[in-house]
């Protein structure tokens, strides 16, 4: 990190309220999506292992066609937390509807390419000849809930721009109890089988959807900002969103490989994998609440032209970060045993997870700092250079990521390769912080 004295008790105090007000709210609507996750994978896992194994390279698609467009998120919580900064509100939410109006444009295009090439998308992750119908099935369904998707990450960018992470929240909550309801509902109490998971899913995020519109549109006309698309703001949307759209396809590359190699050595270890996966992505959800903290403080004190308070408060995070990574991990070693059970009664399935979880488990503390300062860097508008990074992790990850079915090791193996592409993530965005380049104040970059 860049080198600054440390700050007095009084403004680590401050920080630590500002990080909390905003992280903890956060966390509630981060794990939104990895807990609809959980809950299918839950329920169709008791369905059957092929079932599972089909949830399993389905959802690895279905979240890398929405998760690509995380920028939709990222980008606008720092543009407009920037204006909010300078003070202007009404510039700050128009920002905001112009990645909602993108967000709507991306979501028809992604429904366009997936639903014809669902079989062949999952032929390509080597599914199993019993897995495979299961996947296409539930891949085609949720690609229909897709622009909702992309509405819900404009629109809570939009709103953690403006501070406020609180509204999110009750979405999220609302939303996960709606998807639970339903996924039971169709999938036994209207014996639908996988396609009814695939349907609760996509009918609790229209519902978030259009309740992310209310409140938007409603701040839209309080400011006196326009609802309706302007051609120039959406290309300007875009264009600041590229980096980091191929920061994430990096990323999302990274993942998609793992869960190809997983599929590779049988059904047994690709239901493991899914399992592990999700839990990784709440462990992963719950550090990124307070890179989300980060990336709205950030954006406000580089906005007020505060390069200090900037520095301070990225400093704090990092602590924050780490001390909490120790936590996540302790917690997945003592409860590893406990919670397998609710997603399979399968012993092979069983073995086959536990020394990898012990790999995620042993990770966590560098989870923390990487996800801390990825939020920062985001915050502060530096999307080339996360772009860049996250491209040499690929080419670091994937050789060693791919070799394990030839030199054995199973899904310990591959969750090692994990382990390793966070480590690189780690050195790449310390290095970038610590030089100080990432500072630049006003209310754009």
């Amino acid at each position: 990190m860049t080198q600054a004295p440390a700050a007095p008790k009084a403004a680590r105090r401050r920080h630590d309220r500002e990080i909390v007000a905003l992280a903890v709210p956060a966390f509630g609507a981060l794990i939104a999506e990895p807990l609809f996750l959980i809950v299918d994978t839950a329920i169709v896992g008791h369905l059957g292992t092929a079932q599972l194994a089909g949830l399993g390279i389905a959802s690895a698609l279905l979240v890398t066609a929405v998760s690509i467009f995380v920028f939709l998120a990222y980008a606008t919580t720092a543009a407009v937390a920037r204006r909010v900064g300078a003070g202007d509100l009404q510039a700050a939410i128009r920002q905001g509807m112009d990645g909602i109006w993108l967000a709507l444009l991306l979501g028809a295009a992604v429904i366009a390419v997936v639903l014809p090439t669902a079989p062949a998308l999952v032929e390509l992750f080597g599914a199993s000849d019993t897995a495979a119908p299961y996947a296409t099935t539930y891949l085609r369904i949720s690609a229909l809930g897709i622009p909702a998707m992309l509405v819900v990450l404009a629109a809570t960018g939009v709103l953690r721009g403006l501070q406020d992470t609180k509204t999110p929240l009750y979405v999220a909550i609302a939303g996960f109890v709606a998807n639970g309801a339903l996924n039971v509902g169709l999938v036994y109490g209207a014996d639908l089988g996988i396609a009814g998971s695939a349907w609760g899913t996509v009918i609790a995020q229209y519902g978030m959807a259009a309740v992310y519109l209310v409140v938007v549109v409603r701040g839209a006309r309080k400011h006196g900002a326009s609802l309706r698309p302007d051609a120039a703001g959406i290309r300007a949307c875009a264009q600041a969103g590229a980096p980091l759209l191929v920061r994430t396809l990096s990323l999302r590359a990274i993942l998609m490989i793992a869960t190809a190699v997983a599929a590779r050595l049988g059904d047994a270890d690709v239901a493991a994998h899914q399992i592990i996966l999700s839990l990784w992505s709440l462990l992963a959800f719950a550090l990124d609440a307070i890179a989300i903290a980060g990336q709205a403080i950030i954006g406000r004190y580089l906005g007020a032209g505060d390069a200090q308070g900037a520095r301070e408060v990225c400093r704090r995070m990092v602590e924050w970060g780490i001390a909490v990574g120790v936590v996540l991990g302790g917690l997945v070693i003592v409860s590893r045993p406990l919670f397998l059970p609710v997603f399979t009664s399968d012993s092979v399935v069983h073995d086959t997870a536990l020394p990898a979880l012990l790999m995620v488990a042993l990770s966590q503390p560098i989870c923390g700092i990487v996800f801390v300062l990825d939020g920062v860097l985001m915050g502060a508008g530096d999307g080339p250079y996360l772009a860049w990074a996250m491209i040499l992790t690929l080419a670091v990850f994937a050789p060693v990521a791919l070799l394990v079915p030839v030199f054995g090791g199973g899904l310990t193996a591959v969750w090692g390769a994990m382990t390793l592409m966070m480590t690189v993530r780690m050195l790449t965005l310390w290095l970038r912080t610590r030089s100080g380049r990432w500072i630049v104040t006003g209310a754009t970059r």
